[in-house]
């Protein structure tokens, strides 16, 4: 008879604070025959922190698609995987989408184990409207498709989600101001659930001042929450 299938684990782990590993990421990353990481020198601190000792594999966008059909086949054969990324919830922004496709493809029961996101914990914050919200991930690095995608933006009408990265802050802080407008209000969420969290509210040109000003905000991981256009006045 054959042998029972196995299983993909998609597993939210920190984003800062090592206590917001859950009991159940933990249980399943202790279970797991092999742990998938987007670095594996990242996720061995976590799980060195953690008491956890599982083999690790890389799961990247460079590697994801010659490594699937392999895995694929551990899983059909009983193997149980556990995917994550290296902060938050994997696939938001993070590979492992075409790992997911191809797993419930063939069949293998994939479970999410819910846990931290940073999209989430900014909008938790931002004193903004989360009842519709978009995220946008990463702007484009290109200035012209940049440019573009942001005045696309600012017409949406629900709160905007982005990742930035912190050497581009003022400078896209500066784009937005162009785009939407130098009184549209927004958030800048820093380093958040770590030691160094801060959370800055105000105006895009508020914002931008602050940026200008704080070295600080140019280090760390950065969220931006930005309010949706206002409707047009009948």
């Amino acid at each position: 008879m054959a042998g029972a299938i196995g299983r993909l684990d998609v597993i939210a782990t920190p984003i800062g604070n090592i206590e917001d590993l859950s009991p159940r990421a933990r249980a399943s990353l202790e279970s797991a025959d092999l742990v998938l990481a987007e670095d594996t020198r990242h996720t061995a601190g976590l799980l060195a922190a953690c008491g956890i000792s599982r083999p690790l594999q890389s799961l990247h966008e460079h590697n994801e698609a010659a490594r699937i059909p392999p895995l694929v086949e551990r899983m059909r054969a009983g193997a149980c995987l556990a995917l994550v990324s290296d902060a938050g919830t994997p696939l938001v922004s993070d590979p492992g989408f075409l790992l997911v496709r191809a797993a419930v493809a063939a069949g293998v029961p994939v479970r999410s184990i819910a846990g931290p996101s940073a999209v989430t914990a900014a909008l938790a914050v931002a004193a903004l409207p989360t009842d519709r919200f978009v995220f946008e991930g990463f702007l484009p690095a290109r200035t012209a498709e940049r440019r573009a995608a942001l005045a696309r933006l600012a017409q949406e009408p629900r709160t905007i989600v982005l990742f930035e990265a912190p050497h581009r802050i003022v400078a896209t802080l500066g784009e937005i101001e162009q785009a939407f407008g130098a009184e549209r209000q927004m958030a800048v969420a820093r380093e958040l659930t770590k030691l160094h969290e801060t959370v800055h509210r105000g105006s895009v040109a508020e914002l931008l001042r602050i940026a200008a000003e704080d070295a600080n905000l140019a280090r760390g991981e950065l969220t931006l929450v930005i309010a949706g256009a206002a409707a047009p006045a009948e």
